[in-house]
């Protein structure tokens, strides 16, 4: 399943929602690939140390590859980078994102990514994408919109997350109704939630009140996220046994499930065919 993280807000926690979502699935034994589409970074440091920039490859040399005129031979291969988890690959940012842009957009180059994902997926055998978008609907989180199949939104429980909110729904069904009608909104990630507050609560029930696909275990507040992202590990990593890894636990798990039970149900359903080899 690819899956984009989105959100048109800056500061809901996307960053954390995806690395430590992608390491619960690897926990789970799935082949897990990151991508981080946002030109600030912060998934690559998160996951592969401050010193990811000497890398060779990113997503901005696959991207700067696309515009060459020679034939397309670069993919995103090249630009995997294993982390300490051997199920676990980062595809990092680069702040040259933001200079290719106005480049990428006049070379109608939106549909590149979607492309070679779907290659390295079949090729790799990677189980689970999660791709880290940036604050905007600019091209490269219009990229992953196109290239996912699911999108998760985090939510941080305030009033401007819920204006926020609604932009988002409604611009996951254009690019759906219009370009990728695969793209489902797969549900809203509650963050940094603190249960003894009025507002938090308040707000969620607002979101209830909507029937919006609101997922659950809602996930915690707590300081020790921050010293997860300064020590580059994810939390699961970090201290398993505290309450917000469990909770990415949980979740993920439940993710993985419907997942599941998707496929189950896509592959048993009557109007299914299997694609039979053409007699001689």
């Amino acid at each position: 399943m690819k899956r984009v993280v989105f959100n048109q807000k800056g500061g809901v926690g996307k960053t954390s929602v995806a690395c430590n979502l992608a390491a619960a699935f690897a926990d789970s034994g799935k082949k897990v690939l990151l991508i981080d589409l946002d030109s600030q970074c912060n998934s690559s440091q998160y996951l592969l140390g401050d010193d990811f920039r000497k890398r060779k490859y990113s997503v901005a040399d696959f991207f700067e590859d696309s515009l060459k005129i020679k034939i397309f031979k670069n993919s995103l291969t090249e630009a995997m980078q294993p982390t300490s988890c051997e199920t676990l690959w980062v595809i990092p940012s680069s702040g040259r994102l933001a200079e290719l842009q106005v480049r990428l957009e006049s070379r109608y180059k939106i549909m590149k990514l979607k492309q070679a994902l779907d290659e390295l997926v079949s090729r790799m055998g990677i189980d689970e994408v999660l791709i880290d978008t940036p604050p905007a609907l600019n091209f490269y989180s219009m990229s992953a919109l196109l290239a996912s199949d699911r999108v998760l939104i985090p939510f941080d429980c305030d009033a401007f997350s819920a204006s926020a909110l609604d932009q988002v729904m409604e611009r996951v069904e254009e690019v759906s109704e219009d370009h990728n009608s695969e793209l489902k909104v797969e549900g809203i990630i509650v963050n940094g939630f603190q249960s003894q507050t009025r507002i938090p609560t308040a707000a969620i029930d607002a979101l209830l009140a909507q029937q919006l696909p609101i997922l659950t275990p809602y996930l915690s507040y707590s300081v020790i996220m921050k010293e997860s992202h300064a020590r580059h590990k994810p939390l699961i990593w970090m201290k398993k046994n505290h309450k917000l890894s469990s909770e990415y636990l949980e979740l993920a798990a439940k993710l993985l499930q419907t997942e599941e039970q998707h496929v189950g149900v896509f592959s048993h359903h009557p109007d299914s065919r299997v694609a039979e080899k053409p007699s001689s």
